[in-house]
């Protein structure tokens, strides 16, 4: 059978115009789609900078709608869920994201964090926590892993918290030795003696020069009935962090006073007074003092060293005014005035309390409390 030149002649020319054709009908999308995808995603770029979140929201919906296999618009409307307390849409976001067969490694790590970040900021924890636990090994560990630790600290899981601050120490993300010390107190505030004692000394091991193991382990030995250990205990703290000289004066006082070893703890906060002239140490050498003369001159000495209305009014307390009748309404103004002045002020973020915290029940920061009170800052 003969081949007829005539169909080449005539099959080229209508193969190259339907080619031409399709190209021209894929260019024309193409362009529709360019033309309406950015116009939303930067009006809403434009509504995000101006603060305006709700129109932004609206925009990006549209951005999605027109480009679903977008992710870059779907982290944005997600995030921006999030951002104005709307979890359930966030979360939903996140997890249509995960969903996807198509979408790379690293963002579906990244999809696993931001789900993790929804279920954080909606306070529900125990999701969150298996969230996170899905990012070990990725880049999201170290984040995943603080993010962790947080929740354990809410929840007082100390042991659990103390895990998550080894691998953090060991892949030195940072210095997590005394917070771990911190976790083994928590720990040993609800064991018994014995076990409180044995958890007490591995923290003193863990992080020697935070005061607080020692600290906690003379108040120990001394509802046992051993005041000397705990007096020891105290004088080893002040050695180690003679900066935090000022909480431990008031135990300190109390310990000497009963173990007869007055005189010696006398000696050590008068030496300290003389580096660190804190109200605190000022009233532990006061309640040793034999002589009560001698012990108000100390106020007055403070005074002259620098302005105290903390002092002033301890010493006003103990003087005889000329006009005695008027003594206990002016003692009583100036107690009320000194009370926040005995403060102790979050240095993270200024919150004050009557007491000395370890963990600011504030921002939740460990050791931001100076040892002194807010008129000594």
């Amino acid at each position: 059978m003969d081949f007829d030149l005539t169909w080449l002649l005539w099959g080229l020319p209508i193969a190259f115009g339907l080619g031409w054709l399709a190209s021209r009908l894929d260019l024309r999308q193409l362009r529709i789609e360019n033309r309406l995808a950015p116009k939303a995603y930067f009006r809403g770029l434009n509504f995000l900078l101006n603060e305006q979140q709700d129109q932004a929201i609206d925009a990006f919906i549209e951005a999605v709608q027109n480009d679903p296999d977008t992710s870059e618009l779907h982290f944005a409307l997600g995030n921006l869920f999030r951002r104005r307390g709307e979890y359930e849409r966030a979360v939903r976001v996140h997890e249509h994201l995960l969903s996807r067969a198509d979408l790379s490694r690293a963002d579906r790590h990244r999809a696993q964090h931001a789900l993790a970040l929804d279920y954080l900021k909606a306070g529900l924890l125990d999701r969150a926590e298996e969230a996170l636990r899905k990012l070990e090994g990725t880049a999201y560990e170290e984040q995943a892993l603080l993010a962790l630790l947080a929740i354990y600290e809410r929840s007082r899981d100390w042991p659990q918290a103390s895990e998550i601050a080894r691998k953090l120490d060991a892949a030195g993300s940072g210095q997590f030795s005394g917070r771990q010390a911190h976790y083994l107190c928590e720990q040993a505030a609800s064991a018994t003696p014995a076990e409180a004692e044995q958890l007490l000394q591995k923290a003193m091991k863990l992080a020697p020069r935070t005061p607080r193991p020692r600290m906690e382990l003379a108040a120990l030995r001394r509802k046992a009935g051993d005041a000397r250990g705990a007096f020891d205990l105290l004088v080893e703290a002040a050695e180690a962090v003679p900066i935090a000289l000022p909480l431990l004066a008031k135990p300190m006082t109390d310990a000497a006073a009963a173990s007869g070893r007055e005189n010696e703890a006398l000696q050590l906060l008068r030496t300290s007074y003389e580096h660190l002239a804190s109200l605190d140490v000022l009233d532990g050498i006061t309640a040793l003092e034999d002589d009560q003369e001698s012990a108000r001159q100390w106020y007055v000495q403070h005074l002259k060293r620098e302005p105290s209305l903390v002092a002033a009014a301890k010493w006003i307390a103990g003087e005889k005014l000329e006009h005695e009748q008027f003594h206990p309404d002016v003692q009583r103004a100036l107690d009320h005035a000194v009370k926040p002045l005995t403060r102790y002020r979050c240095a993270a973020c200024g919150f004050e309390a009557k007491q000395h915290f370890w963990q600011c029940p504030g921002c939740q920061a460990w050791d931001s409390y100076p040892a002194r009170r807010v008129e000594e800052l």
